[in-house]
């Protein structure tokens, strides 16, 4: 792995939380992700399941963990199943964690081969009346294939059918939306390097350069600072393209009087930035995009100071879509008798949500009506899209809530206009 190593008591603590809300007698399993195929003999780089990595930090595949705290057999507590070694893995493609590096990296003292998994499994599922299954519960997600956690709870499933089946989701997002200490470091790491990449992209954007040339320039900035690399598929979209929320063919060229869309991110340690900004392509705003882009910078302030403990997403973006009202008819785009025929005539320029968690998943676990609560990373990005004037802005600082409020994690990042003029035309 690129990045430093992780302290272990991190992840012995969250392992501690997670036993501490498990009920009596229960067995909880977690797998790894699959290795993807991509083509011919071909895989995809392998990404860790973001729940094992949590609470093991074993960054492998073919890793199983299994957790048993009140088992009367102490072997069976807490155990971890690890892809074996061989002289042959490690001339191909390096040597995996032996035994003792796995105590190192996450502080499980029992430590099996993968492949022993089966044989020693079974002895603790007959002392266990609940299974804790660990399936993906994102309410965006749709599991058009399969992956290993679901795959093995089918199978207990139906070897197991007395038992009672319980889900480690619910517990896990909890947990996992309350960031540790250590975690708040991993990820301002992670925004840190973000920033470099912004900066690198002031001093490079010009009239005439690709939006992939602009990429180049990122992922060689976030590898050069240990990161793995993008934490999502970045947007670069110059003009129309920017009015494309989920653009990523980055294949244009940027023309001069442009607006640059850019929304991306470094992943460290399996933590995510996420950076939004919209820049000049010739170093200069218009005096219609500084308009929109102010419009959207007041937005973006006044929904950090109504993000507070307490109040769901829902409420907080209802809110924000209020403000983000009065400032579309501020700059001429909605006219009081649209809004009077239709409250939400708003989303034709603004669609999207203003907030997502952030953490091990960039649009990470969360349970989204119930209340924000301190110690949440989040993002706070508005927009406004004008399709009809090919010019899209959005403005995304990552943030963390406190008793007090929020504290922005990109605080000081070029955000004014001038700002980002002063140092495109260094």
């Amino acid at each position: 792995m690129k990045y430093n190593a992780i302290q272990q008591s991190l992840f012995v603590k969250n392992r501690n939380k997670f036993t501490s809300k498990m009920k009596s007698g229960s067995i909880a399993i977690f797998h790894s992700n699959d290795e993807m195929p991509r083509n011919g003999d071909a895989y995809f780089a392998f990404k860790q399941q973001s729940d094992i990595f949590y609470l093991t930090g074993v960054d492998q595949e073919d890793t199983i963990l299994v957790l048993f705290p009140d088992c009367p057999n102490p072997l069976y507590r807490e155990m971890i199943f690890v892809k074996e070694t061989s002289e042959q893995i490690a001339i191909w493609d390096g040597a995996r964690l032996m035994p003792n590096d796995v105590y190192k990296v996450s502080g499980i003292q029992n430590v099996f081969w993968y492949h022993e998994f089966s044989k020693t499994i079974h002895a603790a599922f007959l002392l266990a009346e609940n299974i804790y299954v660990n399936l993906n519960e994102n309410d965006r997600f749709t599991d058009k294939v399969s992956y290993a956690n679901l795959r093995f709870a089918k199978e207990i499933i139906e070897k197991y059918p007395a038992h009672h089946i319980l889900r480690s989701a619910p517990i896990l997002a909890n947990l996992r939306m309350v960031k540790e200490p250590e975690e708040i470091e991993l990820l301002k790491e992670a925004i840190r390097i973000t920033k470099l990449g912004f900066e690198r992209l002031l001093k490079f954007v010009k009239p005439s350069v690709w939006e992939y040339e602009i990429e180049a320039e990122l992922i060689h900035e976030f590898i050069r600072n240990r990161s793995r690399g993008f934490a999502f598929d970045p947007i670069i979209g110059s003009g129309s393209s920017a009015c494309v929320l989920h653009y990523i063919e980055n294949n244009k060229q940027c023309k001069d009087g442009d607006l640059l869309l850019l929304d991306f991110g470094a992943e460290y340690a399996n933590y995510n930035g996420d950076l939004s900004r919209c820049i000049p392509v010739n170093g200069k705003f218009s005096k219609r995009q500084a308009e929109v882009y102010n419009a959207v910078l007041s937005v973006q302030r006044f929904a950090k100071t109504v993000m507070k403990p307490g109040v769901n997403l829902p409420t907080y973006h209802a809110q924000v879509c209020e403000f983000m009202t009065e400032k579309l008819l501020e700059i001429n785009l909605l006219t009081t008798t649209e809004l009077k025929e239709n409250p939400k005539a708003f989303m034709k320029y603004y669609m999207h949500g203003t907030s997502h968690h952030l953490g091990l998943d960039v649009h990470d676990v969360m349970h989204r009506f119930e209340p924000m609560q301190v110690g949440n990373v989040l993002t706070v990005e508005p927009g406004i899209y004008i399709q009809a004037e090919g010019i899209g802005v959005r403005i995304e600082n990552d943030v963390i809530l406190t008793d007090h409020g929020v504290i922005d994690l990109m605080d000081g990042y070029p955000i004014e206009i001038d700002e980002i003029e002063s140092i495109m035309n260094s």
